[in-house]
């Protein structure tokens, strides 16, 4: 398997090195052509025995080399005579990332965004945690340069003419957009600022200043004066020239805070050899996170985030994928830390940005996704149900089984159960490292986990049984994430075939395979070192890209795209050739960013061989959403170039190929031995074990059987034929087999905890798949990208089940909507019938928010129902958005639906739909139906085909495991959340000596919300009163009473520490009691759509009030919108245009934690529009978003601050605000200071200055050019009296454990990142 030797003139016995550090081991591979490869595996961190483990590996290697294999001394630098190349894979920058160990740093940034990185997308990484726990920052200090620039011309604006002789104008940017220099910064100042950095002890920058891609010069000109000041520089339009400020601003921090470690490592590892680093030229590459080399003095830290992963992707994809023979492949690297999933089709798949550690990294990166099930992931039992991750035991300690004190993982449970050969395995374990592995440790903790599982049941489970269980959830654990990476984009998951890899991948191949009903595994014979030798396949890489702003529609810009890509092209390739490598190796791959004119989803497209890039965008566009847009241009924002050096004959061969030509044949497994291995389905079965050197191509080995050799073990299940291949192992599928669940359908005490767990991801699947489906074929903003909806699938009786995404308002609202269709329509619903409604009156929330409702059958019966609920842009009304800031009644906001058959026996109503959102919101006085009449069909389609999706998986759920076993294990996951509730409610009641829980709060107008919360300790029920809270008001405060179970259950799950399933059992517990015709049940007429977004947030303070749980947080989403109506412009009829947003505040403290500065809280979590892009879009200058000091209130621990957002319009505009916090605070806890309110201004501009005028809490006015609009919003309330100690932490109940940061982000945590802020 050995690459051939490259053509450089060196001896053809030289070494050629390929080293994957990794978070457990590390791995080294060394070719020589005609000698028999050397493989080292040793463990990552090992201080007692070496520095640091690549110099280590080679160290091995090379004695291996000498005569007699003679060990080189560890204390002297190695000779690099005997090396051809090191190509090496280092986690070293992400560590770094992860456990904040980087350089002191600096950001410099523009004046009034100081706090860029702090606010961020001002959304929370966790919505139920009330602690709001982040990661530190990754730089010291803060320096914000007076300098400002901005674009000229905005997209929605009409067009303006640009001034003529005017030194503050700028034509020649990056995308040809002229730009205004607002304010140019003065050197000299500019260099007192950066002399105080120095006395400080910084020697490292990162330099983000606003809309810099377009024009760098003012960064460029602080990073000439901090480079003669002896400054380490890293600069945002060097670094990743595309649009967002907030990323670019991540990356250069990033960049200035890991390079500098990645160097210090470099030039320590170069200390190991002779002459140091120099001596190496180009004989040490590194891999980066795009899949490419680059030599050592051009590694950056910024790119090596993914650097030893992307190996393993490169590995398979240039051992296993065949495209004529084979397919798409579905790659699962399970390490001993982690495991990461990716997808190959033929061409590597990239993204452009990913968040890590909660750091943005804006740099191509492979599409890999880190997943919390790997060989260390911890085994817990928790509320009954077997959880595995997404802690880890990480390299030390490692599993029990490492000799080193270590927690139960999934290597121990591999290990007991029979599927780990310890005498087979490395002896690296121990204080010496020369012990093996300790089956005696894992039996030790498996069998305390054993009694805790078995405790007060009567059907006892063995050890075997538990560590089986356990393997069991981790493979589904894994599961639902390729699932979510195929079937989210369009492809189903079985019509791919598995490549497992990496060290435990082995053991699980057969197990993921079948559960995603996959036929084919293959596994390469270097599968645990593969990511190694990924390194040693790899091409040299250079990427450039550089923003655009060109329109490919009708292919029009072609001629000077095609000028950029000749001048892009020449520089990343000059660099190759530079490098040594000829001109024939040397191919040059080119892109185009590209989007609709109006939207915010990019797909990056190739250039197709007939130069034709709007047909490709379509094609493109098409499989990937189902869907084209009409009459809208397409746009290109960056333009990109891959130039690859190729390496030179790279000898793989294709696992198909062999497979067919092999001459197939049983083994003789007489001449092996046999052990005892544990399988779920057979319990203990005699197992052979069988070399894989002593394999022959074409031998054939039916499971049970394991296959090892000296770095990895292959698990062959009884249901399983290996095929050994000169380069491969293939596993296929030969015996499909049903394994019946025996179920005691009435025994809700006595539950299976692992089909319990497995259940909780096939029903969470479910719903997730529903979310994808609607993500993908949704064609509005708000739903395709904003992701505001949510899926979920209720029982009969129209119970929650599972819900996916987590809109907190959605929460508990969604099952009233389908109770009161289920009561509506009873059993008068046929297969193929689907409903909407969106009237607050039956379960809605408020009226953009539709529901979609489908149920699902089985002989006839309704047995469960799917629904989608969405946000749709506009449904009519009296103003555009159908959210009016001063609607009195329901009318005014939009079309109302209490029940409506939209699809009939399968056939959609469309116009029924017309009527109901065009035709009957217009017959009210001043109102309009919906304008987006066409997206609000296509949306509705897209939700149906959700619903469809749903009842689908469902069904086949149902005739895989039966109705009663369905029903039954979706009841004991409710009573599980059920179980959950009542002990929190009991150890709240024994908290508070069982007296009733009381609270009371306000709205701004002096609306009063009244709780009264009666525990019954014994059966650990709720009752949660609110008699006394006002009557509902005219205006649109009101809050329906779907969105107060809402608040309520996001309560409950957010005071129970651990991960817990959410459905209607959260809910069960608790009865309400709500005064009729008050402020939380208002009738059929009244305005709501205020109740959603701001009175929702007051109910949420009022119950963590009554809990005493933390302080009060900002209290509302500080609604702001501006716009305009079509008008005429020069005679022509020029579209309106209308913007959203809500704005961020501070946080409650708590008992043992600060409250969290300029976070969305509670009821939302909405990202902000990056400054960049809202500037580019609508006409306005957004001149400070920071922290508002101080403003949090003063306690043992401090309330979160809240925001100051200073807008400029650029033109005449329609502006409103709606808000609360203004009058009263933010409340204090146990003695904490209330937050300081919000409030609201408008700097008007007159002929005698500005005037500046106080809004209040909601307000709508004209505002003119020049005029801004200020918006303070409130502080979070402190904790405890200031300067005490708190004496009763109650951590146990109020305190979330830290999430685990993984270290591959890709398209699914994308995806899942902008779920959860909504």
């Amino acid at each position: 398997m050995s690459p051939s030797n490259g053509t450089n003139g060196h001896d053809e016995a030289l070494a050629r090195i390929a080293i994957d550090r990794g978070g457990t081991f590390t791995d080294a591979i060394c070719f020589r052509p005609g000698h028999e490869d050397i493989v080292v595996k040793l463990l990552s961190v090992d201080p007692s025995n070496y520095k640091d483990a690549p110099t280590e590996a080679i160290r091995r290697i090379l004695s291996q080399l000498e005569p007699g294999g003679e060990q080189l001394p560890k204390d002297q630098p190695l000779s690099l005579d005997r090396i051809e190349s090191i190509r090496m894979g280092t986690t070293v920058s992400t560590n770094a990332l992860l456990e904040r160990r980087g350089e002191k740093c600096a950001l410099i940034t523009s004046k009034g965004w100081g706090d860029v990185l702090l606010i961020g997308m001002q959304a929370r990484p966790d919505i139920f945690d009330l602690s709001i726990q982040k990661l530190s920052f990754l730089y010291d200090e803060v320096v914000e340069i007076d300098e400002r620039i901005t674009p000229l011309q905005s997209i929605v604006s009409p067009r303006v003419p640009i001034p003529e002789n005017d030194s503050d104008i700028v034509t020649e940017t990056t995308t040809g957009e002229t730009i205004r220099i607002l304010q140019r910064p003065d050197p000299e100042r500019v260099s007192r600022q950066l002399d105080q950095l120095k006395a400080k002890g910084i020697n490292s920058l990162g330099i983000a200043f606003v809309h810099s891609y377009l024009w760098g010069e003012h960064e460029e000109l602080v990073a000439k004066i901090a480079i003669e000041k002896g400054f380490e520089v890293s600069v945002s339009s060097k670094l990743q020239p595309m649009i967002k400020l907030v990323s670019r601003a991540n990356s250069s921090i990033a960049d200035a805070y890991l390079t500098p470690v990645t160097r210090r490592y470099i030039e320590s590892f170069g200390s190991g050899f002779e002459g140091g680093i120099e001596a190496f030229g180009n004989k040490l590459l590194f891999m980066q996170s795009d899949g490419g080399l680059c030599t050592w003095d051009s590694f950056s830290g910024l790119r090596a985030i993914l650097s030893g992963p992307a190996g393993g992707v490169v590995g398979y994809s240039k051992t296993c994928y065949d495209g004529e023979r084979g397919g798409a492949l579905i790659a699962v690297d399970m390490g001993g830390t982690s495991t990461d999933v990716s997808r190959y089709a033929g061409k590597l798949e990239h993204v452009f940005e990913t968040t890590t550690a909660e750091v943005i990294i804006q740099a191509p990166q492979l599409d890999i996704n880190t997943v919390a099930a790997g060989g260390g992931s911890r085994l817990f039992y928790r509320h009954g149900m077997f959880v595995v991750g997404p802690e880890s035991a990480t390299a030390h300690p490692g599993p029990a089984c490492y000799r080193k004190g270590g927690p139960l993982a999934v290597t121990d449970a591999n290990l007991i159960l029979g599927r780990l050969l310890p005498e087979h395995f490395p002896k690296i374990f121990g204080p010496n490292e020369n012990e093996g592995l300790d089956i005696q440790a894992s039996q030790k903790l498996f069998d305390q986990i054993t009694t805790e599982v078995n405790a007060g049941k009567s059907d006892k489970l063995s050890m075997e049984q538990v560590a089986a269980g356990f393997l069991r959830v981790a493979n589904e654990t894994m599961c639902r994430p390729i699932r979510t990476l195929t079937e989210a984009r369009g492809f189903e998951s079985a019509s791919h075939h598995l490549v497992m890899f990496g060290g435990a991948g082995g053991q699980h191949a057969c197990a993921i395979a079948s559960t995603l009903g996959i036929k084919r595994i293959i596994v390469p014979r270097y599968s645990s070192l593969l990511s190694a030798y990924g390194m040693a396949l790899a091409d040299v890489v250079r990427e450039v890209t550089e923003p655009a702003a060109f329109t490919v529609t009708s292919n029009k810009d072609n001629d000077k795209i095609a000028k950029r890509f000749a001048a892009l092209v020449e520089t990343a390739e000059s660099d190759l050739l530079s490098q040594g490598f000829p001109r024939d190796r040397v191919v040059s791959e080119t892109y185009l960013n590209c989007r609709y004119h109006g939207t915010s989803t990019k797909l990056m497209i190739e250039r197709p061989e007939d130069g034709n890039y709007e047909k490709k965008f379509f094609d493109e566009h098409k499989r990937e959403f189902g869907f084209n847009l009409e009459a809208r241009d397409i746009l290109v924002d960056d333009i990109r170039v891959r130039a690859v050096g190729k390496s030179l004959g790279a000898g793989t061969r294709s696992p198909y190929k062999d497979f067919e030509e092999s001459k197939k044949r049983a083994y003789n497994a007489e001449k092996y031995e046999t052990k005892q291995v544990y399988f779920e389905n057979g319990g203990w079965l005699e197992t052979k074990v069988v070399p894989l050197e002593d394999l022959k191509p074409g031998e054939q080995v039916q499971g049970p059987a394991i296959i090892y050799d000296k770095t990895q073990t292959i698990l062959v299940e009884p249901t399983h034929l290996a095929t050994s291949l000169p380069e491969h192992v293939v596993i296929d599928l030969v015996e499909e087999k049903v394994v019946e669940q025996k179920v005691d359908l009435k025994d809700f005490d006595h539950v299976d905890p692992v089909q319990l767990s497995v259940y909780g991801h096939r029903l969470m699947g479910i719903a997730e798949q529903m979310g994808d489906i609607l993500r993908k074929i949704s064609i509005s903003l708000n739903i395709k990208e904003r992701l505001d909806y949510s899926c979920a699938i209720f029982a009969h009786d129209g119970g929650l089940v599972a819900n996916a995404p987590h809109i907190p308002c959605h929460l508990g609202a969604m099952s009233h909507a389908v109770r009161h269709q289920a009561r509506i329509h009873g059993d008068n619903l046929n297969e193929g019938d689907v409903l909407l409604s969106n009237h607050p009156a039956a379960g809605g929330s408020h009226l953009p928010d539709l529901t979609v409702i489908m149920p699902a059958f089985h002989e006839g019966k309704i047995i469960f129902w799917t629904a989608a609920r969405a946000h749709h842009a506009d449904i009519g009304g009296i103003r555009a958005g159908s959210m009016p800031p001063f609607s009195k009644e329901l009318w005014e906001e939009g079309a109302q639906v209490k029940s409506f058959k939209l699809v009939n026996a399968g056939k959609f109503d469309e116009a029924g739909i017309i009527k109901i959102m065009a035709e009957e919101p217009a017959q009210y006085p001043g109102c309009s139906g919906t304008r987006t009449l066409s997206d609000n069909i296509s949306d509705l389609h897209a939700q149906v085909a959700a619903c469809h999706r749903g009842v689908v998986l469902i069904n086949a759920l149902v005739n895989e495991q039966s109705l009663e076993v369905v029903q039954f294990y979706m009841h004991a996951i409710m009573h599980t959340a059920e179980r959950a509730v009542r002990d929190l409610l009991r150890h709240v009641s024994k908290k508070f000596g069982g007296k009733p829980l009381e609270a009371v709060d306000w709205l701004d107008d002096g609306t009063t919300l009244v709780l009264k919360i009666t525990i019954d300790e014994e059966k650990g029920d709720a009752l949660f009163d609110f008699t006394g809270t006002s009557s509902q008001v005219y205006g649109n405060l009101n809050t329906p009473t779907a969105i107060l179970y809402s608040a309520i259950i996001y309560v409950l799950r957010s005071l129970i520490v651990s991960d817990l399933p959410l459905n209607q059992g959260c809910l069960t517990p608790i009865k309400v009691i709500v005064p009729p015709e008050c402020l939380l049940a208002p009738s059929d007429e009244v305005a709501v759509c205020a109740g959603n977004v701001e009175s929702s947030q007051r109910v949420t303070d009022v119950i963590l009030k009554a809990f005493q749980a933390c302080a009060g947080s900002q209290g509302g989403c500080n609604n702001l919108t501006f716009g305009v109506g079509p008008r005429e412009v020069d005679g022509k009829k020029v579209d309106g245009f209308g913007y959203y947003e809500t704005i961020a505040g501070g946080a409650g403290a708590g008992p043992d934690w600060d409250g969290q500065s300029c976070v969305h809280v509670h009821m939302t979590n909405t990202a902000i529009g990056d400054v960049e892009m809202t500037e580019r879009v609508y006409p306005v200058i957004v001149h400070q978003f920071s922290r508002r000091p101080e403003t949090g209130g003063a306690g043992r621990h401090n309330g979160g601050d809240g925001c100051i957002r200073d807008i400029e319009f650029t033109e005449d505009l329609d502006v409103a605000i709606l808000s609360q916090r203004r009058v009263i605070p933010p409340y204090g806890m146990a003695g904490g200071e209330p937050g300081t309110c919000g409030s609201n201004f408008w700097l008007r501009t007159t002929k005698k200055g500005t005037t500046k005028i106080n809004l209040g809490g909601s307000n709508q006015c004209h505002m003119s050019a020049g005029d801004h609009i200020v918006i303070n919003t409130p502080g979070g309330g402190g904790y405890g009296v200031p300067g005490t100690v708190d004496d009763r932490l109650d951590e146990e109940v109020y305190k979330r454990s830290i999430a685990v940061h993984t270290r591959a982000n890709g398209s699914l945590a994308s995806m899942r990142a902008a779920q959860w802020s909504n």
